[in-house]
This record gives C-alpha cells, sequence and structure tokens, in this order.
C-alpha cells in the first residue's frame, strides 16, 4: 500500500466517508487510552514529545495542557486539521503544532524529541512500513529518548477480519529491538466506542466480534500490549 492510498483510506475514516468505518472513528475517546494517560500521570514523560500518528491529538493535547511541548504527525489532512483546531480552541498553539506526514519516512526532525509516543498506530500500518516507521522515529530522538507503544494485540481481532495488524509479545519484542533498547512489555488494554453491530457487514460469513469487557464509560476494552524502550 502506498503513502498515497494510505492518505486517502484514513483520510475517509476521519472525514466520515469510509465503506469500513462509519461515522465517528471508534478510537476516538476524547481523551487518551487510560493506559497512556496512567504513564502521563505518572511523570513518565519528558521534554519534548512527538505524538506519532497524533489522529484527534487528544493524548498530545493534554500534555501541552500539562506544559509540555509537542508536535504531532498524521497521515490524514482531516485528522491534522482537527487536532490544530482543538490547539487553537484550548489555547494550545503556542505549545502544540500538528503536521501531515508519513510517519514511516518522515525528516526534518533528527535529534529533536525526548519522548514518541504511539498510541494505535503501531497496528494501524502495513506490516512493510515498520521498519522505515521505528528508523524515521529513531533518528528524531533525541539521546537517551523514550519510545512508548499501545498496540493490538493478535487476539483483540478475529480471524479472517479485515483490520489492524496486532503484534503477539514475540513478534513487537524482536521488531522493535532492531532499533530501541526495550525496558518493559506488559498486556494492557485499548479502550474503544465500539459497537459490534456497526461492523457486522464487514465480517466474513460466520465469524462475529467475541464479547469485550467494557470500562465503566461502556467502552469496549481490547486486548493490547503497552511497550516502554529508549533509545540506547
Amino acid at each position: 500500500m502506498s503513502a498515497e492510498n494510505q492518505v486517502m483510506e484514513w483520510d475517509e475514516v476521519y472525514r466520515g466517508e469510509s465503506d469500513r468505518i462509519s461515522g465517528e472513528p471508534p478510537w476516538n475517546i476524547g481523551e487518551p487510552q487510560p493506559e497512556i494517560n496512567a504513564l502521563i500521570e505518572a511523570g513518565e514523560f519528558h521534554g519534548t514529545v512527538l505524538d506519532a500518528g497524533c489522529g484527534h491529538a487528544e493524548t498530545s493535547l493534554k500534555l501541552a495542557a500539562l506544559g509540555y511541548t509537542v508536535v504531532g504527525l498524521d497521515l490524514s489532512p482531516t485528522a491534522i486539521a482537527a487536532a490544530t483546531k482543538s490547539a487553537e480552541e484550548r489555547g494550545l498553539s503556542d505549545r502544540a503544532t500538528y503536521e501531515v506526514a508519513d510517519i514511516s519516512s518522515f525528516t526534518g526532525y533528527d535529534g529533536r524529541f525526548d519522548t514518541i509516543v504511539d498510541s494505535t498506530l503501531f497496528h494501524s500500518m502495513p506490516v512493510e512500513f515498520r521498519e522505515g516507521y521505528l528508523s524515521s522515529i529513531l533518528r528524531a530522538a533525541a539521546p537517551g529518548a523514550k519510545y512508548v507503544v499501545l498496540v493490538f494485540d493478535k487476539l483483540a481481532i478475529p480471524e479472517g477480519v479485515p483490520g489492524p495488524n496486532g503484534v503477539d509479545e514475540a513478534e513487537l519484542r524482536e521488531i522493535v529491538s532492531k532499533y530501541w533498547a526495550i525496558d518493559e512489555i506488559r498486556p494492557a488494554f485499548i479502550h474503544a466506542n465500539m459497537d459490534p453491530d456497526r461492523f457486522k457487514a464487514l465480517l466474513p460469513e460466520g465469524v462475529s466480534f467475541p464479547e469485550r469487557p467494557r470500562d465503566e464509560k461502556g467502552r469496549m476494552k481490547s486486548p493490547a500490549w503497552l511497550l516502554k524502550a529508549h533509545k540506547a
């Protein structure tokens, strides 16, 4: 899949015009993913932050509100426009900037970021783009920078269902360790405003979404991995 085709597909999603996902994207939950938010609250982010594949950028907007300088990159012009507008409306434009970019090949930020956060981007790109992505963000990382990833487990998506490229722990460790020094990989959850009925038309015959636990806000919790690493 070319970067151009990715832009077209993801921008359709953010415009609410996708045949695959109707209405608001289920991962837009109006706040950072709880797993990422817990790290923010624990003070595990520092310095200038890159929000990789930022989407509507609730992670970096929260960080900016806390005083961090943040940059968000995403393929979708519609998502970047929404993130930029939110920064303006919240009075955060001096600390939060957003740019349309292919996260697997972007340049211009060499050695700039002290923390890089990937909140549900990793599984959203074609597998063959992972090497370019990991090398690109490594180039943009300052010495000793932190890298945080929240990614779907393979078990999150039923077999035969088109969608995210989830990983198991071994796969995640193998690819990331080529570029980053891994500190921790642990089981986690991704929360989404997901009604399985919305996706019935996309499911192969005889396949259904498994029952998932819900959080206190009624959002579906799907199995995921949380990885923490650093630039050696």
